[in-house]
């Protein structure tokens, strides 16, 4: 009897616990259920701000990218600029060496022929101080000079002279300007700077040199202008 006494009480207690427990258990899932709904409407409120957080860093983004741009659209522009004026600068210094070069050509001889000027003038007056009556073969022969010889020897003395101030004159000028004369007669014969004309024995006369010449020789600073033109003496046979 104590026996079914007994565990009428435990089966009364575990009945009374389990009671308890299923009041308890309601309470406690709706307060869970409440703080899960106060935590997603403190997310969804939070959304708003981290929104308008990200839109701030895109607009600076984009000004900032705005303000390159124009920067680079301006240095574009600048050196663009600059590259026209560069192609124009050399256009026109193309354009002034052209002429400068034109001008060099045609005027190269302006000084040389400005020195030459006193040899033309020596020639006027060799040939002026020849009376007129003598300057033409007819005339000559009838005039009183022509009869006359020592007065005839005066006027061939004086153009001679005029004639050899006149080419001392030239050679003068020529030299000035680099131009020098080559005489090599007695000289050993030199093909780089003498045309043989003819070749021939001559005695007491050393084979292989110049015995005569025709025309002077002419160098330009030192290069052959012209050859001499020259007999040469010949090996006796």
């Amino acid at each position: 009897m104590l026996s079914t006494l007994r565990n009428a009480a435990v089966a009364s207690v575990r009945q009374s616990t389990a009671v308890s427990l299923r009041g308890m258990s309601y309470p406690l899932y709706r307060t869970y259920a409440t703080e899960n709904n106060n935590s997603s409407d403190n997310k969804e409120a939070e959304k708003p701000d981290t929104a308008n957080k990200d839109e701030q860093p895109a607009e600076k983004e984009a000004d900032d990218t705005s303000k390159l741009l124009a920067e680079k659209e301006k240095k574009i522009a600048e050196l663009q600029d600059a590259y026209i004026r560069c192609l124009a600068d050399q256009e026109n210094l193309r354009e002034r060496t052209r002429k400068e070069i034109a001008a060099a050509h045609e005027f190269a001889i302006q000084k040389f022929a400005k020195d030459l000027l006193d040899t033309v003038d020596v020639l006027g007056m060799a040939l002026s101080s020849v009376p007129a009556e003598l300057r033409s073969k007819e005339t000559a022969l009838a005039s009183e000079i022509a009869k006359d010889t020592a007065k005839l020897a005066d006027q061939l003395s004086n153009l001679y002279t005029g004639v050899s101030m006149t080419e001392v004159e030239l050679v003068k000028t020529l030299k000035r300007h680099g131009v020098e004369q080559d005489n090599p007669e007695g000289q050993a014969f030199d093909p780089n700077k003498h045309q043989a004309l003819f070749q021939t024995a001559i005695p007491d006369k050393e084979a292989g040199t110049v015995f005569v010449v025709q025309k002077m020789g002419y160098t330009l600073k030192g290069r052959v202008l012209r050859p001499a033109q020259v007999g040469v003496v010949a090996e006796s046979q």
